[in-house]
């Protein structure tokens, strides 16, 4: 890339160069052409004195008028000869057309370039094929209605850059400038001047490959950038590219092992109720078309809410929140929501429904690569993914479908916004403390989140109770919560709990 980079300023630079003498060639074809003009119009006054001067002493003796004839006849000449000699100095080609269409003067480097000086001719329709002008880069007879000297002959100025000269041993490329000279209103002669433009062409020529090398190396650029973000897109598959992000890189080339970064997150996991006996009844073909269905549906859910899936394992999902504990519990709702779709279904075609817990965790996490020289993963290293983890798992105890931590519920923007409700304080496997879990029960279905809703204040009420080891009536409103809300298998749980503390106090 880096000689292409210099090759570029290089060829830059040349057809600047180019650029200039062009420029400055054409610039100097225009003023000869003016001081050709002006040479004419010159002679042209000079004439006109002269034939005054001879009217004037047309009284005079023989004598005199001979040697004022005579005096006319060399000042003419000494024009003639000082045109000529201006003509000749020119290093730019110069001829010059009569009126009638015939070659009247050729300079001589205007018979170097054309391979051949004046020529009589009969018409001005054989200039072409007479000075084997054609059109450049081919074989064809220049038009000679196109030719600029041929266009000054009817009163116009033109100019042409695609005209070549063949000659037996080379082409010879011309840019020719035409403009005529008037005499009493009628043009008199045609003037060209030409110069050779060969190192113009070649460098259009040189500029043109140089484009072309360019493009080429672009496409080859877009290919390989193509191909990197292809295979960019497919190690995304496997090391999703927030990770990536997370971690500040772009590509997963430029993953090290062991880079890490401490960041506040929020983690999600999700897991099939029961899903080793369900797997029992399937082949292992339907055993993967069955998970990747499911997951196929899941993964929309979280990346919709601003999260990506970390792992799968097995039928399991660890999902990664980075911006809002609200994205996470977002993401749970609307999982839950697709599930129920999912299931009917599932019943259409003769499948029973599947049921899914879902465990959620806000805190301090550590993301980084772990691994070997020729095997190394992606992970999440911390307490607050082993605690939503077990989080998780308590939904088959409690009988519900989303729990969450005390920590994710602090960091929710407005709590009010969603469906809650305290579960219990539990001492989790692996923890010392106790820990606060709710529910979030948006995606129950209607009538059961309808029940929840219009039990929640005494609901709450019941549970401040337990709190306070008022057990019985504590029960009492549980039993009144089943009353509307059978279901409710935690009311049901901390009914039983009411009436077990209360024995056992009795037993005490």
């Amino acid at each position: 890339m880096v000689q292409a980079v210099e090759y570029f300023s290089v060829s830059r630079g040349a057809d600047s160069r180019v650029m200039l003498e062009e420029q400055l060639s054409r610039e100097q074809l225009l003023l000869e052409i003016e001081r050709l003009r002006q040479q004419v119009e010159d002679l042209k006054e000079e004439k006109a004195d002269l034939e005054i001067l001879l009217e004037t002493t047309a009284e005079h003796s023989d004598t005199v008028e001979t040697q004022l004839r005579d005096r006319a006849l060399e000042a003419v000449r000494e024009g003639e000869i000082k045109l000529a000699q201006f003509l000749e100095a020119i290093p730019l080609g110069v001829a010059v057309l009569d009126s009638q269409g015939i070659p009247y003067y050729i300079n001589n480097a205007g018979q170097q370039l054309l391979g051949q000086g004046v020529l009589p001719l009969n018409a001005v329709e054989n200039l072409s094929e007479t000075y084997q002008i054609y059109i450049a880069g081919t074989d064809t007879i220049y038009p000679y209605e196109n030719l600029p000297l041929v266009r000054a002959l009817r009163g116009e100025s033109a100019t042409a850059d695609d005209i070549e000269i063949h000659q037996p041993d080379r082409k010879i490329p011309l840019e020719i400038w035409g403009t005529p000279i008037f005499d009493g209103g009628k043009v008199a002669f045609a003037i060209a001047v030409f110069q050779h433009i060969a190192e113009r062409k070649q460098a259009e020529a040189d500029r043109h490959n140089f484009i072309k090398k360019l493009f080429d190396l672009n496409q080859d650029l877009e290919k390989a950038l193509d191909a990197e973000s292809e295979i960019t897109d497919a190690y995304g598959r496997f090391v999703p590219h927030q990770f990536l992000n997370i971690l500040g890189y772009e590509s997963i080339i430029d993953v090290n092992l062991g880079d890490q970064v401490q960041q506040e997150m929020s983690v999600l996991f999700a897991d099939i109720r029961d899903f080793t006996k369900l797997s029992e009844t399937m082949t292992p073909q339907e055993n993967f078309n069955f998970i990747n269905a499911y997951l196929s549906r899941m993964e929309p859910a979280i990346t919709r809410h601003n999260g990506f899936i970390d792992k799968y394992i097995g039928d399991a999902i660890m999902a990664l929140f980075s911006d809002f504990a609200d994205d996470a519990v977002k993401a749970g709702i609307a999982m839950l929501n697709i599930l129920t779709d999912y299931n009917e279904h599932r019943q259409l075609v003769g499948y029973i429904p599947i049921k899914v817990g879902i465990g959620i965790n806000s805190g301090s996490l550590m993301l980084g690569t772990v691994g070997g020289i020729n095997r190394m993963d992606s992970t999440v290293i911390s307490d607050a993914v082993n605690l939503a983890s077990r989080i998780e798992g308590l939904t088959k105890d409690y009988g519900v479908s989303l729990l969450i931590s005390q920590q994710t519920l602090e960091r929710l923007r407005n709590p009010a916004d969603y469906a809650i409700r305290i579960v219990d304080k539990v001492q989790v496997k692996g923890k010392s403390q106790y820990v606060t879990v709710y529910e979030v029960f948006d995606a129950d279905p209607p009538e059961i989140l309808s029940a929840k809703l219009e039990n929640l204040a005494v609901y709450t009420e019941a549970m401040l109770l337990c709190d306070r080891k008022e057990f019985r009536e504590a029960g009492k409103l549980f039993e009144e919560c089943l009353r509307t809300n059978p279901s409710d298998r935690v009311a049901r749980i901390y009914l039983k709990r009411c009436r077990d503390w209360r024995s056992l106090l009795k037993g005490i």
